[in-house]
């Protein structure tokens, strides 16, 4: 029996899509005057965001590669066999090629199968890994391979309305999942069950609002103690106590579409300490989202807010920088880097970009006031100012749970 490298499996109804025709169709002419600039001939997508973002597919690696290729005539998706009918019935697009496990490298015959062996191809060298690249450049060895990673950034890092209004909706779902978290704190309770009622009630709300989204990816860190001194760090088996300072860290998924919620806050009661430090940064927080508006630099927020943190002298406590822009990311993927509140971007906010303000401070063990500080809301940078989507109320008044 035969078994073919490439094969089409068209199964069950077209799934509705997160946006409309006329949404993705403006995507994809923007990709294609980018194209026409720089005399690209197709475009070979392979990162997670940028394939959802052009075709509302969120594919699921499994060490496997995935592909979406794009000309002026053409959108095609490459997906693996195991999936089934999903890319399909997910993709925005012409049609989709699947590729199977029977031969090796049969990725590639599905590149070259949709991919003329000429010209100059767009490719994400942030996302190509040197085997990865080495047998593209086998496969179309006739073809110059040129960055497409860093001008795709900066295209998704204005936000159409469509998408403020997806991310607005992301916003209130971490705030319901915010509540939840809080309810669940209590003396003995374990950090990955107080977690675990934040996620439920995320993903619930996300299919009430969504209910022909994919449900995917939405998560809780919750920290307490001594693991609030990362902003990253995972959920553990530890135990709430009287005094303990806690990190809220809610993270809704819709369609790809990262949100966040942060807050520091403490059970039962806040030594002054803590509390001392805790104003310190929510002065700082306060700050930052008067200084996000148009026309002002990441670069320039950065050292105004460092300059508050000095007067008190714990900027040295300072452990990343101010903000990030939102839209097609997660913890494992995507990052609209050039649009980071950090002192060495100097991007010019503009309308139509989505920020947050988080700053944090970390004292390690020992010092007074020990532990991470985190506040984090999300701004919709407009014409004339900056509009906050985050509800969830921060500070001492509002964050020091009763036992």
């Amino acid at each position: 029996m035969k078994m073919e490298n490439l094969i089409r499996i068209e199964n069950g109804e077209k799934a509705k899509h997160t946006f409309s025709d006329a949404e993705y169709a403006n995507r994809h002419g923007k990709l294609r005057e980018l194209m026409a600039r720089e005399s690209i001939d197709a475009v070979l997508f392979t990162s997670y965001h940028n394939i959802n973002y052009y075709a509302d597919f969120l594919y699921c690696s499994f060490g496997r590669k995935y592909g979406l290729v794009v000309t002026s005539q053409k959108v095609v998706s490459i997906s693996a066999n195991i999936d089934g009918g999903q890319p399909w019935r997910r993709t925005v697009g012409d049609y989709n090629v699947v590729y199977t496990d029977w031969q090796r490298d049969n990725f590639f015959r599905a590149v070259q199968g949709e991919i003329e062996n000429r010209g100059r191809v767009g490719v994400e060298f942030d996302h190509l890994p040197v085997e990865m690249l080495s047998k593209l450049k086998a496969a179309l060895p006739s073809v110059e391979f040129v960055d497409i990673g860093v001008p795709t950034m900066r295209l998704r890092m204005i936000k159409s309305t469509e998408e403020i209004e997806v991310i607005k909706h992301g916003a209130n779902v971490c705030d319901a999942g915010g509540a939840a978290l809080a309810r669940a704190v209590g003396e003995g309770v374990p950090e990955h069950e107080v977690a675990l009622a934040s996620t439920q009630a995320m993903v619930r709300e996300i299919a009430r609002r969504f209910p022909d989204s994919e449900l995917m990816d939405t998560w809780t860190w919750f920290q307490s103690g001594i693991n609030t001194d990362g902003a990253h760090n995972p959920v553990t088996t530890r135990k709430v106590q009287k005094g303990d300072i806690l990190s809220l860290n809610c993270f809704s998924m819709i369609a790809g579409y990262y949100t966040a919620l942060e807050r520091t806050m403490f059970f039962d009661h806040c030594s002054d300490a803590h509390l001392r430090l805790w104003k310190i940064n929510v002065e700082v927080h306060e700050a930052g989202l008067e200084l996000i508006k148009p026309g002002a630099r990441c670069c320039d927020i950065a050292s105004e807010l460092n300059k508050i943190y000095a007067e008190y002298g714990v900027l040295q406590y300072r452990t990343f920088g101010y903000g990030h822009s939102f839209g097609v990311l997660s913890h494992y993927y995507g990052r609209e880097a050039g649009l980071e509140l950090r002192e060495d971007i100097d991007t010019v906010l503009e309308p139509g970009m989505v920020v947050s303000m988080e700053p944090m401070i970390m004292l390690p063990q020992g010092l007074p006031g020990a532990g991470g500080y985190r506040e984090h809301d999300i701004l919709v940078v407009g014409e004339k100012g900056a509009t906050n989507i985050t509800g969830f109320p921060y500070g001492p008044d509002h964050n020091i749970i009763a036992a």
